[in-house]
């Protein structure tokens, strides 16, 4: 299983996990974003470089991500985002919650 290249700036932590968010690699994205986010950075960035599809339970991992980083008062954004993965984020008004950015 692939592992997330996983960049620490000060308090800003910047998680590329370079593959689709999908229901089969999940668990591991999910445990990765639970141990960054114990370190309680004042940000996390999720860089979606390289990921063509995000199915529901990759969106229930970033929603997770996103409620555990607002009790502490940390801010997530999505990067980097394909437009069909931009056009479903914002479909589902998550663009409302957090910072979702498309590719340049």
């Amino acid at each position: 299983m692939a592992q997330s290249e996983i960049t620490r700036q000060a308090r800003q932590v910047i998680v590329k996990p370079g593959t689709d968010l999908v229901a089969s690699m999940a668990d591991g994205f999910r445990e990765e974003l639970q141990q960054v986010i114990r370190e309680s950075p004042e940000s996390v960035t999720i860089d979606l470089t390289g990921v063509e599809m995000v199915d529901s339970v990759g969106i229930g991992v970033m929603i997770a991500v996103y409620n555990s980083l607002a009790k502490v008062e940390g801010m997530l954004k999505v990067i980097n985002a394909n437009k069909n993965i931009l056009n479903l984020f914002r479909t589902m008004r998550l663009d409302r919650h957090f910072t979702v950015e498309g590719t340049a």
